[in-house]
């Protein structure tokens, strides 16, 4: 596929640079998200990548060009590399790894060339590296200029010169006396004046040259100009009807939803038909739904049936049937805040800072805070326990499995918060905290570390005195995908009740944020969780189904079954992560009839459904509210006594909560350039420590340290102590400053 060099490129010692030398050949560039990887025609010259549709476009249009002097070149896998400089990022590809070698190898020896050329060049007056790349092509159009300047230059001084000898000559011929001399003055003048006509026919010349150049340089800067103009009138255009049609297709959803199946009734808000094209990621149509409700014989009973087994829907015993109707204004009843100031209205477009970040870690792409939330991540992670109450009620269950039970209502209760979150949460800095103490209200007290900052990861510790303790170390990996965004948490949450000894481990599920291009952004979850006892080896299999355009169940439905350590079933699972979660005791089970793919189902009798868990209504105009729950208005009031790393202290979070956002903005980029201050040090010390012979050590968080769990064999981040003795004395005096 690749065109080779037409000319071999110079030894990177040498400080003349690449000057002409080139490099050309078809590769595979990254478009967009409906094109994909498009073939295009690059050109390496003078340090210099730039790229054409067609080798027949080298001649009028450039479409874009990067700097190889300032780029970064990262190898990714088999036959891909991606290249960045000035926040502009080209994705490419080719055919195969030998190809994928010879272009990476040429572009270092380029990168190397240009480098030195900056280094060592005299004509350019920046010390620094160019701040675009379409600069060095108009210093070489200029440079260019400059020279043709130099001979017109020359030009006129040779004329003014010879100009003057001309004119003394015929002042001479004209005061001769004698007659004998007009000869030899006359052949002189003769001389002279043709002297005269060549510079001066040099000069008409250097100046055509002159206008010639400038003319074609300025006649390609204005096609250049020109199908910049019609590309961004002809994007405009296309997003204005993308808009309209997605506009059109919610217009006609709503006036004639009958036209549709059950299914496709229950799509999520802002949703509309275009986006058939994610089904290829999340069509849950590939695997049957979990569970299927059916009729039964008996009227006071209900079958269900799956792929694998068919269930009916029952209950916990009666002790479980409490519901938590009269919660929802608890905070309130507390005297804690009840409403923060409601969000600005700030437009921005979300697409013009995310279309250079394809592939990227979210984590490490710069955002202002128009598309957060006013929480740190840190924050995010306490609001998991807004359901505490139960596991205050699993802690005083007799049956381990009626308590796993009520244990996995707790884990899929972590995210009824998020369905209309979609806002991002701050980034927590290395070595921040935070601590929600509730012990009066809700007999617990929770303590947050950040304990690495790339990758993200918080390390988590609960102790109630109700009678459960609850530890995570979490590690989030989030990828932009060009359409959606997946947030990835790994890690296992960790919980052990005192008086039984029962110690759970469970991991959390895939979060995926839609339409981030065009219509209103919604979430979804999907997955599985496998929750374990590891003392008795009772086990809860839940699935997230994602949502799917086509599927006629429930939107967000969850589903799950607890087995005992002997693979028996006893309780089944029903309900949405979003509102509420049921649970159904099996009474009998029986072979039902064959599935769909030969596989035998098993049919499980039931008691009625009981409801383990349902969502707290949202506040008062949560809407201006970021979509806050009860709990979360209350995460970042200020409290007297937390630690000077806490996240409440967090001054751009602060401003954002209050609305400045341009304050934010510029606090969020002072934190963070400290942040990158302080750990540039660390690796100069770590290196320096290196260099002498004796091992660098790593950094240590302040409240958490790694163990090796005696049950699991799982190593992770486990609280040490110290932090509450610490407020107790009010002595942070181990605290760094982070803010």
């Amino acid at each position: 596929m690749t065109e080779l060099a037409v000319r071999t490129l110079p030894s990177p010692s040498g400080v003349q640079g690449p000057g002409p030398d080139t490099y050309k050949g078809w590769l595979f560039k990254w478009t967009n998200y409906l094109k994909g990887y498009q073939r295009r025609w690059f050109v390496l010259s003078n340090g210099l990548l730039s790229y054409y549709r067609t080798q027949a476009e080298m001649a009028h249009t450039c479409r874009g060009t990067i700097t190889l002097a300032t780029v970064h070149i990262e190898v990714g896998d088999t036959c891909h590399f991606v290249l960045t400089s000035g926040g502009r990022s080209y994705h490419l590809k080719v055919s195969s790894e030998g190809e994928c070698q010879r272009w990476v190898s040429a572009l270092q020896q380029a990168k190397a060339n240009a480098t030195q050329m900056m280094h060592h060049s005299d004509d350019s007056g920046d010390e620094g590296p160019l701040a675009q790349p379409d600069r060095a092509l108009i210093q070489g159009a200029l440079k260019t200029l400059v020279s043709k300047l130099d001979d017109l230059s020359t030009c006129n001084e040779l004329i003014g010169k010879h100009g003057a000898a001309l004119q003394r000559s015929l002042s001479e011929l004209e005061d001769l006396r004698a007659p004998t001399d007009g000869a030899d003055k006359l052949k002189t003048v003769n001389e002279r004046a043709t002297l005269f006509r060549i510079t001066s026919n040099a000069m008409i010349n250097a100046c055509q040259d002159f206008v010639d150049l400038a003319e074609a340089h300025s006649r390609r800067w204005q096609r250049a100009l020109q199908y910049e103009r019609e590309q961004r009138h002809h994007l405009e255009q296309t997003i204005e009807q993308l808009a309209k049609q997605h506009n059109s297709l919610e217009r006609a959803w709503r006036e004639s939803p009958s036209t549709h199946n059950k299914g496709v009734e229950r799509t999520p808000e802002g949703e509309s038909s275009e986006e058939n094209e994610d089904i290829e990621f999340f069509d849950a149509m590939e695997d049957s739904p979990a569970f299927i409700t059916v009729p039964a014989d008996d009227h006071s009973q209900h079958r269900l049936l799956s792929s694998n087994q068919s269930v009916t829907s029952g209950s916990l015993s009666s002790n479980w049937s409490q519901e938590n109707n009269d919660s929802s204004g608890t905070y309130l009843r507390r005297g804690r805040r009840c409403r923060i100031p409601d969000k600005p209205n700030y437009s921005l477009n979300l697409w013009s800072i995310m279309k250079n970040c394809i592939g990227k870690e979210l984590s490490k792409i710069p955002m202002p805070v128009n598309f957060n939330e006013p929480l740190s991540m840190l924050q995010r992670l306490t609001e998991d326990l807004e359901y505490s109450e139960l596991l205050d009620r699993a802690a005083h269950c007799d049956s381990s499995l009626e308590q796993m039970c009520l244990v996995a209502a707790f884990s899929i209760s972590s995210y009824s918060t998020t369905i209309n979150r979609t806002g991002k949460p701050f980034n927590p800095l290395l070595g921040e905290t935070y601590e929600l103490d509730r012990l009066n209200e809700y007999g617990y007290r929770s303590i947050c570390e950040q304990i690495s900052h790339h990758p993200p990861a918080a390390a988590h510790h609960v102790i109630s005195q109700r009678g459960w303790t609850l530890w995570q170390e979490i590690t989030i990996d989030s990828k932009f995908r060009g359409k959606y965004i997946s947030v990835m948490p790994l890690g296992n949450i960790h919980l052990k009740f005192h008086s039984s000894g029962n110690h759970y481990s469970w991991s959390k599920v895939t979060s995926t944020v839609h339409n981030i291009i065009v219509g209103k952004l919604w979430i979804d979850q999907s997955g599985d969780i496998i929750i374990a006892n590891h003392r008795t080896k009772d086990s809860c299999h839940l699935k997230f189904s994602p949502y799917s355009y086509f599927s006629r169940d429930v939107p967000r439905k969850v589903t799950g079954i607890v087995t005992d350590g002997k693979g028996a079933a006893h309780y089944i699972l029903s309900g949405t992560w979003d509102d509420k979660m049921e649970s159904a005791k099996i009474i009998e089970s029986s072979h039902g009839c064959g599935g769909s793919e030969g596989k035998q189902k098993t049919v499980y009798q039931t008691l009625p459904p009981k409801l383990l868990w349902k969502k707290y209504p949202l506040p008062e105009n949560a809407e201006n509210m970021h979509f806050f729950s009860s709990l979360a208005l209350t995460l970042n009031e200020p409290e007297d006594g937390v630690a000077p790393t806490d996240s409440r202290l967090r001054p751009d979070q602060r401003l954002m909560e209050a609305g400045l956002w341009d304050e934010a903005n510029a606090e969020k980029q002072r934190l963070e350039e400290r942040q990158r201050l302080e750990r540039r040090k660390r690796e100069a010390q770590a290196n320096l420590t290196l260099e002498e012979g004796r091992e660098a050590e790593s950094y240590q968080p302040l409240w958490f340290e790694k163990r090796t769990d005696s049950e699991t064999g799982e190593s992770s981040y486990t609280y040490r102590g110290g932090y509450w003795e610490a407020k107790d004395t009010q002595d942070w005096s181990q605290c760094p400053a982070i803010f």
